[in-house]
């Protein structure tokens, strides 16, 4: 199993990044995916999540209505569509799936975004 995040980098406040992350190594159509983030001195938190069809999407209540979750069954592909920028969204974004038969999680290695003025 792999998961690789891409799409994170430098923005100022308002601005907008796309993440994304690509899977392999098991049914990605029939994975629960989700984004997590990480900022320093911090534990981990969700940031969104999304079914294997697509269908009803959460998120946190602090990104809500900024950050958009989606997917591509056909290109194994989860993305994070951030925009309205914080230096409060500062932080190591994390995808996870959960994947197979009992739902293993698996985890990406990490991107970090960096909001800054």
């Amino acid at each position: 199993v792999q998961l690789v995040e891409s799409g994170g980098g430098l923005v100022q406040p308002g601005g907008s990044l796309r993440l994304s992350c690509a899977a392999s190594g098991f049914t990605f159509s029939s994975a629960v995916m989700s984004w997590y983030r990480q900022a320093p001195g911090k534990e981990r938190e969700l940031v969104a999540s999304i079914a294997p069809t697509g269908d009803n999407p959460n998120y946190a209540d602090s990104v809500a209505g900024r950050f958009t979750i989606s997917r591509d069954n056909a290109k194994n592909t989860v993305y994070l569509q951030m925009n309205s920028l914080s230096p409060e969204d500062t932080a190591v974004y994390y995808c996870k799936a959960l994947a197979g038969v009992w739902f293993t999680p698996y985890w990406g290695q990490g991107t970090q975004v960096t909001v800054f003025s």
